[in-house]
């Protein structure tokens, strides 16, 4: 089995629940594989409030985020 890091497990079809449907083993938000297959749509709405880092001590623009606001620093929330 060749998982590695790389924050791309939940984002794929074979993972559901923090469990690897494949590989039959519980994987973490950071793990990957050579079987990785893409969800078809991870996020739609790519703005600040489906930002990880919105209204957090790491937000880049903290004065100026706001809903429905887009901007290059981005990050996609887990999907719980």
């Amino acid at each position: 089995m060749s998982i590695r890091l790389g924050n791309s497990c939940v984002n794929c079809q074979k993972y559901e629940d923090h469990f690897c449907q494949l590989h039959e083993t519980t994987v973490g938000i950071k793990h990957t594989c050579d079987s990785f297959d893409m969800q078809p749509a991870i996020k739609d709405d790519p703005n600040c409030t489906t930002c990880a880092r919105y209204m957090s001590a790491t937000c880049p623009n903290p004065n100026k985020a706001a809903p429905h606001m887009q901007c290059s620093h981005w990050a996609p929330q887990e999907i719980a």
